[in-house]
């Protein structure tokens, strides 16, 4: 069940657990927030510009947790939605990924295309032929990190673009991918993921900045889920 963190006449300030989809689809028939959500907040049913998704104006995978904003008003929901057109929504997260990474700080910039099959995406080169590749949407993730482990690294990411699963595509194609991530990861870190056996990947939104309707910024921030501190605590070297 999600977690209403902050509720304002504008929006809902929401932590979404692990497992929990944000919408379905017409190959997803599963329950999920946006269901939730109409249960709880009824008049939130007319926010929006599609009734499938209730003031939704973003998304989190859902192996992820964390922070979403969700528009309780259609002023709120179109002011919002343009801040996240615009890119000034500030969407922090962090993640555990496998391997140590040297750098303290780094970009990464490949764009991502979505696979032949469509439930995948890609990271491609940025250029073909010393030229900007045509396909692929520009996609931006800025990482720093927080601790280094033997076998891990964990990072403060923030991401400048909302691709589908952009951080996971990411760090896979930088060579560290996600913990607990099978889709992305590598066959060894498949196999490593089921000796952790954490059900979930490690990729939690903990921060979220954003414009209200009075121009104020408002800034949230939440801790890591329980599940996530315990395998810090007691598996990870």
């Amino acid at each position: 069940m999600p977690l209403i963190i902050k509720k304002t006449k504008e929006y809902l300030i929401i932590n979404k657990p692990a497992g929990l989809i944000v919408h379905g689809a017409l190959h997803i028939k599963e329950p999920g927030l946006a269901d939730e959500l109409i249960k709880k907040f009824p008049k939130i049913k007319k926010v929006g510009d599609d009734p499938a998704r209730p003031g939704i104006v973003h998304r989190l995978d859902k192996p992820a947790s964390g922070l979403m904003v969700v528009a309780q008003t259609n002023d709120s929901f179109d002011n919002l939605k343009k801040q996240f057109q615009k890119r000034t929504v500030a969407k922090h997260y962090i993640a555990l990924v496998y391997g140590q990474i040297k750098a303290d700080e780094g970009v990464i910039d490949f764009p991502i295309y979505r696979s032949k099959g469509g439930y995948k995406m890609v990271a491609l080169p940025r250029t073909v032929k010393r030229e900007k590749n045509p396909l692929g949407r520009a996609a931006l993730s800025e990482f720093e990190v927080i601790k280094r482990y033997i076998n891990y690294t964990l990072l403060r990411v923030r991401i400048k673009t909302g691709r589908t699963h952009q951080i996971r595509v990411h760090m896979a194609a930088y060579g560290h991918p996600v913990v607990g991530d099978d889709l992305y990861g590598t066959i060894k870190t498949k196999i490593k993921n089921q000796k952790l056996g954490l059900g979930r990947i490690f990729l939690h939104a903990y921060r979220l900045e954003f414009d209200n309707l009075r121009g104020e910024r408002k800034k949230y921030e939440i801790e890591l889920p329980a599940e996530l501190i315990e395998l810090l605590n007691t598996k990870i070297k």
